[in-house]
């Protein structure tokens, strides 16, 4: 029996590439091109069988427009907690939040500043759905305009909100020279929505 050959919404056809050479089609004495004509059938089986299998669907947007969100964390100096996060902010209809350790985590705990980006309220995402990003993520220079950047793409889903970097900036750097002025910073979000996959059914 051949193999079964399942027709949906988004295959709508099906057949093969290379289904007989053209030299031994060509050939009359095969008996496919007779007097310069052939005939060609198709014979189709509806199975009874019904699968119901599972999908997504990827929609990649073009020339997708980027947000910007600025944060002031005042009085650094008193910043006791693990992490700080900003006001959420939208960025292609997804809300987001910038996570700030001021005394870094994982490999830069002690001696980093650490940040990452935070796709927030990711309980209200359907199950499966992904959402592909592009950030920049600053801390400003408020003496020299030399800001600290990072960039990078992630997808973004309910088992991965949040990407960064553990060592984002030095302590010793951040402290001494141009981010930290009277005791406060500015951190800057830039996310663009690339892409998002949905689940079907």
């Amino acid at each position: 029996m051949g193999k079964h050959r399942r027709f949906h919404w988004m295959k709508l056809e099906s057949g093969f590439n290379q289904l007989i050479p053209l030299k031994t089609f060509a050939d009359s004495r095969n008996g496919y091109l007779v007097d310069d004509t052939c005939v060609l059938g198709a014979e189709v089986f509806v199975s009874k069988e019904r699968s119901t299998g599972k999908g997504e669907s990827l929609v990649m947007i073009k020339d997708a427009l980027s947000n910007n969100h600025y944060w002031k964390i005042d009085n650094f100096s008193k910043l006791d907690k693990e992490y700080y996060d900003s006001s959420i902010f939208l960025a292609g209809n997804y809300k987001w939040k910038i996570r700030f350790f001021p005394n870094g985590k994982g490999s830069g705990l002690g001696s980093y500043i650490s940040l990452y980006l935070d796709l927030a309220e990711t309980e209200s995402l359907p199950p499966g759905t992904k959402v592909f990003a592009g950030l920049s993520l600053r801390i400003l220079d408020q003496v020299q305009g030399r800001n600290y950047i990072g960039k990078a793409n992630h997808w973004f889903s309910a088992s991965s909100r949040e990407t960064g970097w553990a060592r984002f900036m030095l302590l010793s750097s951040f402290k001494q020279l141009g981010p930290l002025v009277k005791d406060s910073c500015w951190v800057e979000a830039e996310v663009s929505v690339l892409g998002v996959v949905d689940p079907f059914t």
